[in-house]
């Protein structure tokens, strides 16, 4: 059976590292197998969720297909995580080769087709698992069909993940204007790009073009950079974009987009002159995958984010499970832990609930900011919850490396509960999403926030900011009472010492 032709974003076929990409992801020669007469597990879509559902349901011995209509892989690796942390780490000089548009994006697709064998059919079926390339659809309640063949399964996974939504403005739907994925088909970088869109991904687009020599415009109606993240620590990478050289117009409807002769013209609200660029890119939010797979036919439903589940990652049909984007998940390692959950409870015992409904998440800006825990919003709306805030500057590392007093240069802040509690952490610098860990594994284990105060760190590192944390989180607990008590018990003894 030959696989339908898929749409293949964010690829150049006819460059040499995308040839790469697609011989492990898509390659010529495969064929599609012919279907076993049951599966204990059929996944269709095989991005990061996918991948890791059917490489641990083939582990624990089950029989399984994985269905993929484009590129395994997903947008991870294909269109977003990979590449845009190539490209940044081009643009941030990290990278040798990398030292202007043309080649950071060169070195982004050899990353990707570096990494390509891993997520590939060849190690796929190594594990057993059985590839089926072209459009799964459901037929029924146990059935997914792929082109004329039908995989019939005793459960499945839809891990479909979403694609960059396209909101109703007009001109936006011009073909030459990118998204996400279309950057990657670019020779080169244009000399005047506008991003529309100031969360993660504009973010992280617009400071990597600005350093690789674009003149960047960064629009977005909300009224500043990362309009999810901590104020304060938004406030730090939005004044990092404008030094690198961002354009900032924030608070900023967009009317419409025109094609010109010269360009593009980005119509803003309320402004007389329209913002001239080469190239458009939107980074407008994303929307899930859920078209043509035939959902109705196995009685499952749809929502606004997507594929409609309980805790267990279960749809409404019993056998069907859905991780991931499709679902609203919004990361890599969120679909990851799906894919384990939704796995266990399809073939082992459906015991297992999701009970993390506010993973952590990074921006990978310079510098970073990472966040776990519920919005600051929310945070500061709880009664008895208090931040306690350790900027860069207070400790001896960010001394030396020249830290300016107060928290512009960054920080950690931690949001203790009236248990005294960790539950949310931001940090704002250097390396944030790495140092969030500890704070991750803090909430995880429901860990009261003076215990960091034990923790052995080696000096002079930013890591010792959560040893700060863990000080001051015991110091609010040593009341006047309490203090009275330690005073008058240490002077006891004393006296009988």
């Amino acid at each position: 059976m030959t696989p339908v032709s898929p749409r293949l974003e964010g690829v150049r076929p006819d460059d040499p590292d995308d040839a790469r990409l697609l011989g492990h992801l898509r390659p010529a020669a495969h064929r599609n197998p012919t279907p076993r007469d049951r599966y204990d597990l059929v996944v269709i879509g095989g991005g990061p969720g996918g991948l890791v559902a059917a490489h641990g349901a083939a582990g624990l011995g089950a029989r399984v297909a994985l269905v993929e209509r484009a590129l395994l892989g997903g947008d991870c690796l294909v269109v977003g995580c990979v590449p845009s942390k190539a490209l940044l780490a081009g643009a941030a000089g990290q990278v040798s080769t990398a030292h202007d548009g043309k080649t950071a994006l060169r070195h982004a697709r050899s990353v990707r087709a570096d990494i390509a064998p891993h997520d590939g059919v060849a190690r796929l079926q190594d594990a057993g698992i059985d590839v089926f390339l072209g459009e799964g659809r459901f037929v029924g309640p146990d059935v997914v069909a792929v082109g004329d063949a039908a995989l019939r399964f005793a459960h499945a996974i839809v891990a479909t993940g979403a694609r960059a939504a396209r909101p109703p403005i007009p001109g936006l739907d011009h073909p030459e204007v990118l998204d996400a994925a279309g950057v990657w088909t670019l020779e080169g970088l244009p000399q005047r790009v506008a991003v529309l869109g100031a969360g993660p991904i504009g973010a992280e687009l617009s400071q990597a073009m600005a350093r690789l020599g674009t003149a960047v415009d960064l629009v977005d109606l909300a009224p500043r950079v990362l309009p999810r993240d901590d104020p304060d620590a938004a406030s730090v990478v939005e004044a990092a974009l404008v030094r690198d050289g961002v354009r900032l117009h924030l608070g900023t409807g967009i009317d419409g987009v025109d094609r010109v002769e010269e360009g593009f013209e980005v119509r803003l609200a309320g402004q007389p002159t329209p913002l001239a660029v080469d190239r458009v890119v939107v980074a407008l939010g994303r929307t899930p995958n859920v078209e043509g797979l035939g959902l109705e036919a196995a009685g499952i439903p749809v929502g606004r984010e997507g594929v409609v589940v309980d805790d267990r990652l279960r749809t409404a049909n019993p056998r069907v499970y859905a991780i991931g984007d499709v679902i609203g998940g919004g990361f890599t390692h969120v679909a990851d832990a799906h894919a384990r959950l939704a796995v266990q409870n399809a073939l082992v015992a459906p015991t297992a609930r999701w009970t993390t409904p506010h993973p952590p998440a990074a921006t990978y800006t310079d510098p970073e900011l990472a966040h776990v825990g519920p919005s600051v919003a929310h945070l500061r709306a709880t009664r008895g919850v208090v931040p306690i805030t350790i900027p860069w500057s207070d400790l001896d590392r960010g001394r030396v490396e020249g830290a300016p007093r107060g928290e512009q240069a960054g920080f950690l802040r931690a949001w203790i509960d009236p248990r005294g509690r960790l539950i949310a952490a931001t940090v704002v610098g250097p390396h944030a999403g790495e140092l969030l860990a500890p704070g991750v594994l803090a909430i995880a284990q429901g860990l009261k926030a003076d215990a960091l105060s034990s923790l052995v760190l080696p000096y002079p590192t930013r890591a010792e900011a959560w040893k700060r944390v863990g000080d001051a989180a015991r110091r609010r607990k040593l009341t006047p009472t309490v203090a009275s008590v330690l005073r008058r018990w240490i002077r006891w003894r004393g006296a009988g010492a």
